[in-house]
């Protein structure tokens, strides 16, 4: 089997030491080098050839973000950003995201012996995503309208008791950013699992905030769901949905990992097919690994209308894979038809319901 070739980019020597001892314990990963800075680390790309790299953002003689914009320009390829846990960390990883790189780790600090085994699980399932995926430049938005769709009429949908669950990994970032925006301000409660790092989903959530007519923002244990809100999973928790009576509220709290993951699709989906059943729809968006498929059969089996992200419109076609092979999956579309489907998902059942009355 061929080994995925990784080049570190780090200026810690004990961060490079670390990932390069710990990486190279997995058969599937080539440690080819490492690098202090950018400049280095452009003489070794030419000459190494990796399959991807890891980057780091704050670094001596040129910051992370403009060699990324360098090597997007001229020798783009798949990599994986590290960052501190600060929020302007948080920000320039992001905006690192939109700028092409393709997964977000938070930086290890000097002692991570405590979550020093998660820490490489989790990045090395992520290096090996972002070398098989399907790399493309993102063109900031789909349709040039820089992430900001014209905001829909909020009389145009009215719906009570319906939760809508969305899984993502690698690519899903810019799926969501696609997705989210386009749904009204009157949609109903979204719950969003999104493979991300603690306190990144936080800026994540507030930059959907910013671009959607939905208000989107990190869940917090307790928070009560209703029309026209976006719930993202912190970093590190599980999200799971409860109901009281007629209220449905999420429970977020740690745990161990599922499906190698933490918050876990396959957490959020099984939540959804026992607490709210029909009255759900599920949504497996692009991701490598499988986290989620088996979440998404449970739902289908009680009663939900689910949705995988076709082969085409995929970053990594894994996790909506394994759901189409489980038979999960209700529906296979495009990420351009998804928002669309749940529209006229939504406003179908609205009026089964208004008949049925």
């Amino acid at each position: 089997m061929k080994r995925i070739k990784v080049l570190i980019v780090d200026d810690s020597s004990v961060v490079r030491n670390i990932l390069s001892r710990e990486l190279s314990k997995d058969p599937g990963l080539e440690i080819i080098g490492t690098a202090p800075d950018p400049f280095i680390a452009r003489d070794k790309i030419v000459l190494l050839k990796p399959d991807v790299i890891t980057l780091d953002i704050e670094m001596p003689r040129m910051d992370g973000l403009t060699f990324l914009e360098k090597l997007m320009k001229y020798y783009p390829m798949p990599v994986v950003i590290l960052s501190s846990l600060t929020p302007a960390g948080c920000q320039t990883a992001l905006k690192a995201m939109e700028m092409g790189a393709l997964e977000v780790m938070h930086k290890p600090s000097l002692d991570v012996s405590q979550k020093l085994t998660e820490m490489i699980i989790v990045l090395t399932d992520k290096l090996k995503a972002s070398a098989m995926a399907r790399f493309r430049i993102p063109e900031h938005r789909h349709d040039g309208t820089a992430g900001h769709p014209q905001k829909m009429d909020s009389a145009m949908i009215k719906t009570t008791d319906k939760i809508v669950a969305i899984g993502a990994s690698t690519g899903g970032t810019e799926a969501l950013r696609y997705i989210i925006p386009r749904l009204p301000p009157s949609f109903p409660g979204v719950l969003i699992t999104q493979h991300m790092p603690e306190k990144f989903t936080k800026s994540f959530a507030d930059s959907l905030n910013q671009a959607s007519s939905m208000e989107v923002r990190e869940a917090a244990d307790g928070d009560t769901i209703h029309d026209g809100l976006a719930l993202v999973a912190p970093g590190n928790f599980h999200m799971m949905l409860r109901r009281s009576g007629a209220r449905y509220y999420v429970e977020v709290k740690q745990g161990p990992l599922v499906c190698r993951q933490r918050p876990s699709v396959e957490v959020l989906f099984d939540s959804v097919s026992q607490y709210a059943g029909g009255n759900a729809i599920g949504v497996i968006l692009t991701g490598m690994g499988n986290d989620g498929a088996q979440g998404l059969l449970h739902m289908k089996e009680n009663g939900s209308y689910t949705i995988a992200q076709d082969e085409q419109s995929c970053v990594v076609y894994g996790m909506p894979k394994e759901a189409v092979a489980l038979g999960a999956a209700g529906a296979v579309v495009s990420l351009e038809k998804i928002p669309d489907l749940l529209i006229g998902r939504i406003e179908q059942e609205s009026g089964c319901e208004k008949d049925a009355a």
